[in-house]
């Protein structure tokens, strides 16, 4: 016998008694509930709008798609404010952006003053990188509701994204003034603080946070994270892992402790590959990879090449590649195209000339690791190549879900990232030697002279004169990130100036414009009898300024094991020569390829002993080393380190290789 189904209303609208309880219910947390009897009720009243609303509304409170439901709702009710902005939400959800700001926008036609609206449309427009309309939009939240803590939060953000960060720290500030317990203006009160390089301040903002809530994962890692810049890495290390714990699968988390791991002294090569094992596996065992791809195994076919990163700005990353970028774009035309998908929201002129150089470019910053794989998918990528490892806004777990045919990792980090998916990692001969293939998960695809090429500055700052000939002395220098400055190097680096009478030391990082890290430093020193008046201490400054200083140096020193990059890369351009020392590892071997690149081979010692003869022989002779300054940018721009179009041929021909390849592995030979 069938069981009579309970008859369908012809009402448009739930009985008031109804409506009440759901709300109720809802305003409860009592989800399930509510999802239980709107399916009902749907069922019952097919045309009423608030039963769709509310079923849709409930279902994007639980993480689940309510699509369909508000979709429904506002063509039932299309005047309804709310509802256009509750499906706006929901486009957000499942990384529809674009829809999201046009939900949000009609909401706001039908009811200008609809504080939610605003607020939320703001929200997306951060995502979509569009940081200036929402600074707009949670403003306009903000007049509407002036004590809207979240809307003060969000404005915050949306000024940080434009480098405004003094005023980010005032609307951080003020949303915590309406809301002291606003875990994520603490977060982000700490990151503006710490970018402004007040470093105290921002240790207190993420003290505050584990504070409030102890077991809050979030605040030990941005406390371990903000630690490791003060080169506390015991501490890092341990926030990191105390992270983990409370929550196993914080990616975040993980990948710092591996970019902090680089930094520690006598950390073995082995123990960083099973660490990074250890995430891969992690990730792999939430990942449900795509098997199969619609790419055509035609080993001729202009490739398209996918580039994912959070750095495609005034960042390293974004000063080596751009003019790479420029040079593939003109000189390979027609044999391939580049598609960046940009996973942090924040741009600046930078970031418009290497979109520039681009054939498309996708805001990812919104998008959630199962829609960027499916949004790669669906742009026919060939080839994915994360440009960020285990650093900020890296999207590993999406590389995980393999939505390319081929992956690779490139430039931005100097270790296995551990993810099984991603097939090769890009190097060259003098960073990852054979005998150091098996410190990585991927296959190593070397180019023949460097894996990375340095983009000249885009400020024109000349070669100075030789210091030590005008001040009678010789001043050694170091630009890097004061992490790197661990015992080993602050000892060595004394040694060199106990051995070179009268020399003096300039450090200059972001770091350095606090007074408590400057005394911490020089007190590291004096306990290796080095006394404070010869050294020289500089923080942060504007990019032209911060080249001229290399005026004030002349020779670099190369810390270690974590040897340096892009300040390298921009010591030389500006006619400053760096002592570096072999490693063991890629990091540790930077330095190695660098110098040897740009035609110094003598700038490379083999371990301390040498390090300390080389920086004694080396400044010993000031003429020799005049000469060397004054041509040393000629001598580099035509190295492989700053010839753009010559690392651009053989990333291209890398890139056809690692192509080919994989149509052979599906059976198809290259075309003809």
């Amino acid at each position: 016998m069938k069981k009579n189904r309970p008859a369908v209303s012809k009402a448009k609208e739930l009985p008031r008694e109804e409506a009440l309880q759901l709300v109720s219910l809802f305003n409860a947390g009592r989800h399930a509930e509510v999802e239980l009897r709107a399916r009902l009720l749907v069922d019952l009243y097919p045309t009423a709008p608030f039963a769709w609303k509310i079923l849709g509304t409930v279902l994007l409170a639980q993480g689940k798609d309510g699509l369909q439901a508000l979709q429904k709702t506002v063509a039932l009710m299309p005047g309804d404010a709310e509802g256009h902005t509750n499906l706006g939400n929901m486009y957000r959800a499942l990384g529809r952006l674009e829809e999201a700001v046009a939900s949000h926008q009609m909401a706001i036609r039908l009811k200008p003053d609809h504080v939610l609206a605003h607020y939320n449309l703001g929200i997306v427009l951060k995502d979509l990188g569009r940081a200036t309309e929402a600074t707009a939009s949670n403003r306009k939240a903000i007049a509407l509701k002036p004590d809207f803590a979240e809307a003060h939060y969000n404005l915050g953000m949306a000024l940080a994204d434009l480098g405004q960060l003094e005023e980010a720290v005032a609307s951080y500030r003020q949303a915590l003034k309406l809301q002291p317990r606003l875990l994520g203006a603490h977060c982000n009160l700490g990151i503006a603080l710490k970018d402004l390089g007040r470093y105290d301040e921002a240790v207190v903002s993420f003290e505050r946070m584990i504070e409030l809530k102890p077991d809050d994962p979030a605040g030990h890692n941005n406390l371990g994270n903000l630690l490791k810049d003060l080169g506390r890495l015991d501490e890092t290390v341990a926030h990191c892992r105390e992270a983990l714990r409370l929550k196993p699968d914080y990616h975040e988390a993980a990948s710092n402790l591996l970019f902090a791991l680089n930094y520690v002294a006598g950390q073995q090569p082995q123990a960083l590959l099973d660490e990074a094992k250890a995430y891969g596996e992690r990730v792999a065992s939430r990942a449900q990879p795509f098997r199969a791809w619609p790419n055509t195994p035609d080993a001729l076919h202009p490739l398209r090449i996918g580039l994912v990163s959070g750095d495609l700005n005034q960042h390293p990353v974004g000063f080596f590649i751009e003019g790479v970028l420029k040079a593939l774009s003109s000189q390979a035309k027609g044999r391939l195209s580049l598609h960046a998908y940009a996973t942090q929201s924040r741009r600046d002129a930078l970031s418009d000339r290497i979109q520039a150089c681009c054939d498309t470019w996708c805001a990812a910053a919104g998008l959630g690791d199962q829609a960027l794989a499916e949004r790669i998918r669906a742009d026919g990528i060939d080839i994915l190549v994360d440009l960020s490892g285990h650093t900020a806004y890296n999207r590993l777990p999406m590389f995980a879900l393999k939505p390319a045919p081929v992956q690779a990792t490139w430039l931005g980090y100097f270790a296995t990232t551990g993810v099984a998916a991603i097939d090769y990692l890009i190097a060259d001969p003098w960073t990852v030697p054979e005998a150091h293939e098996a410190h990585f998960t991927e296959r190593i695809w070397r180019l023949p002279d460097t894996r990375m090429c340095f983009t000249p500055p885009d400020v024109n700052v000349p070669v100075s004169g030789l210091p030590g000939l005008q001040q009678g002395h010789v001043t050694f220098g170091c630009f890097n990130n004061i992490t790197k400055l661990n015992d080993e190097v602050v000892a060595l680096w004394a040694r060199v100036l106990i051995a070179v009478p009268g020399s003096r030391l300039m450090l200059k990082a972001k770091q350095l414009g606090e007074a408590s890290v400057k005394a911490k430093l020089l007190s590291r020193f004096d306990t290796e009898g080095i006394e404070a008046g010869r050294i020289t201490l500089e923080g942060r400054s504007p990019r032209a300024d911060y080249l001229a200083a290399y005026g004030q140096v002349d020779i670099g020193l190369d810390p270690f094991p974590f040897t340096g990059g892009t300040t390298s890369a921009e010591s030389l351009w500006m006619g400053v020569p760096v002592l570096t020392l072999d490693g063991d590892r890629l990091v540790a071997r930077q330095g190695v390829g660098l110098m040897m690149n740009a035609g110094l081979p003598d700038w490379v010692a083999g371990d301390a002993d040498d390090y300390v003869a080389r920086a004694v022989r080396l400044s010993a002779d000031l003429p020799a080393l005049a000469a060397l300054r004054a041509g040393l940018r000629q001598q580099v721009q035509a190295s492989p380190v700053f010839d753009g179009e010559r690392f651009a041929r053989h990333l291209e021909a890398a890139f056809r290789g690692m192509w080919t390849r994989w149509c052979e592995q599906q059976g198809q030979p290259a075309s003809h």
